[in-house]
């Protein structure tokens, strides 16, 4: 992973980082307001030793003393002198509690002693300190005198005296939260990082162009009214979905410049992914460029075109497969212009097998015959065979990919399936692309001509530019054809 990768990976999970981080923060604060505020008073001893008038006793006595200093540190945060405060003090606590608040500190090369003291009284943490350092002062002269009456070795005195302190020592609120700040934003990290190298989905171009070998000739982005509304209103829908489609519309028709492919299965691996959807807006929009369409319901086992295209899904491809129905007769007109639709019918009790017959292989000749495309919403890849049947019938197959949810691993399978049956695979489509973020659809809304800005609507055309022409769609460019719309569907003869 280099510098961009992780720039990106950090910006597409920012939700991560910012949400671990305030969990961070808001537990530091928790535990900030649960401690119980400690005051500190220190007190500062002075060491000397018995020396003689001469420099070199002056010298040696100065070393004894910064060697003493060491040990009554020890001796300061011991529990005998504990004891001996709350003795004196007459404290309602043990010396165990008292010696893990007593902290004794030296500087090196000199005879001081700096002591310590917290407590959750200000008062009493004072009187701790002093009364403290004042038995420490008698327990090093009784430590000192080698016997009854002689002169002490060392002498400590109290060179400076505890006050009450004003304000307390712990929590520490300034330190905690900056602490937490710093801790949340690289847990925060660690754990969006974690996330990408172990996410095995699909987000980006690169990805799916690695694991499927092909190119992708869509992106479809997320909208919320395409989520409601599986069919879009292409006579009159401008939005970023339908631009969308259009521009794969035109990728199709240039896929194969000698010979366009004219029956295509829509696959997906696994269900939920968006084929269907994307199965009926391809149809749709080349039947927007005055192709005439044919689209038909694959699904033998869980068929949902017709129900999205508001059609009678009662007969179709099953009957005319069991040959109780000839195809004519199945075919039904849609409510929107050019594009005619084959449901899927009752469902078989042998989906598979009536797909990869050659009733099946004479249906979809004859479809071809009739219609200028023949798209084919298959059941998913993963589930069942029946995709990769009728992708060996058609002139090649489309995958349906939905970004941040299709897994890596499932895909190449997929792929495989379709390999094995020796299809021709014409491309991938990545649907519900997110909208924002570095890794968003990046389909501008604005159209530019003479270097003026026509905001989220087109510049209207004039009568001669409305008109349809004979070219490709290529030629007639991915606007809209407004045309009228049948009231019910009715079947075609």
């Amino acid at each position: 992973m280099n510098l961009q990768d992780f720039i990106k990976l950090i910006r597409n999970r920012w939700v991560t980082v910012v949400v671990t981080a305030l969990i961070t923060i808001l537990g530091s604060v928790a535990y900030t307001l649960l401690q119980t505020p400690l005051y500190q008073a220190s007190t500062r001893l002075f060491v000397s030793t018995t020396s003689g008038d001469s420099v070199s006793d002056l010298y040696n006595g100065n070393r004894l003393s910064q060697e003493r200093v060491l040990s009554y540190t020890q001796l300061l945060m011991g529990e005998t002198l504990a004891q001996r405060t709350i003795d004196r003090l007459q404290l309602n606590m043990t010396a165990a509690g008292l010696k893990a608040n007593v902290t004794a500190k030296s500087k090196p090369d000199t005879v001081l002693i700096d002591v310590s003291v917290l407590d959750p009284s200000p008062v009493q943490a004072r009187d701790i300190a002093n009364a403290l350092s004042d038995e420490f002062v008698v327990m090093a002269s009784e430590l000192e005198t080698p016997s009854p009456g002689a002169r002490p070795e060392a002498r400590v005195v109290v060179e400076q005296r505890a006050t009450v302190p004003e304000s307390p020592v712990v929590p520490k609120k300034k330190r905690n939260l900056a602490l937490a700040i710093v801790l949340g934003g690289i847990l925060g990290i660690g754990i969006a990082v974690l996330r990408g190298l172990l996410d095995n989905t699909v987000k980006s171009q690169e990805t799916l162009e690695g694991v499927t070998g092909t190119g992708v000739v869509g992106y479809i982005p997320f909208d919320k009214k395409f989520q409601a509304e599986s069919a879009l209103s292409f006579d009159t829908d401008n939005s970023s979905a339908a631009e969308a489609f259009r521009k794969l519309r035109t990728n199709l028709q240039f896929l194969v410049v000698d010979s366009p492919p004219r029956v295509i299965v829509v696959a997906s691996a696994s269900p939920n992914e968006g084929k269907t959807t994307a199965a009926i807006n391809i149809a749709l929009a080349l039947a927007e460029a005055e192709q005439n369409v044919v689209l038909v319901d694959g699904d033998l086992r869980r068929p949902r075109v017709a129900k999205y295209l508001d059609v009678p899904g009662s007969v179709g491809v099953s009957n005319v497969l069991s040959g109780a129905a000839p195809l004519n007769e199945v075919l039904l007109k849609s409510a929107y212009p050019r594009l005619s639709v084959l449901a899927a019918g009752p469902t078989p009790p042998n989906p598979s097998e009536l797909l990869g017959s050659r009733t099946a292989e004479k249906m979809f000749g004859e479809l071809r015959t009739k219609f200028d495309y023949v798209i084919i919403d298959s059941a998913p890849l993963l589930a069942v065979t029946d995709g990769a049947v009728l992708a060996a019938h058609a002139d090649g197959a489309l995958v349906v990919v939905r970004a941040g949810k299709t897994k890596r691993d499932q895909l190449r399978h997929a792929i495989g399936m379709l390999n094995d049956v020796g299809a021709t695979l014409l491309g991938a489509v990545l649907t519900m692309m997110p909208t924002r973020g570095s890794g968003a659809y990046s389909y501008n809304n604005y159209y530019f001509y003479g270097g003026e800005s026509y905001g989220d609507k087109r510049p209207k055309r004039t009568k001669l530019e409305s008109a349809p022409s004979s070219g490709s769609d290529h030629d007639r460019g991915a606007g809209p054809i407004t045309t009228g719309r049948h009231k019910k569907p009715e079947s075609t003869t």
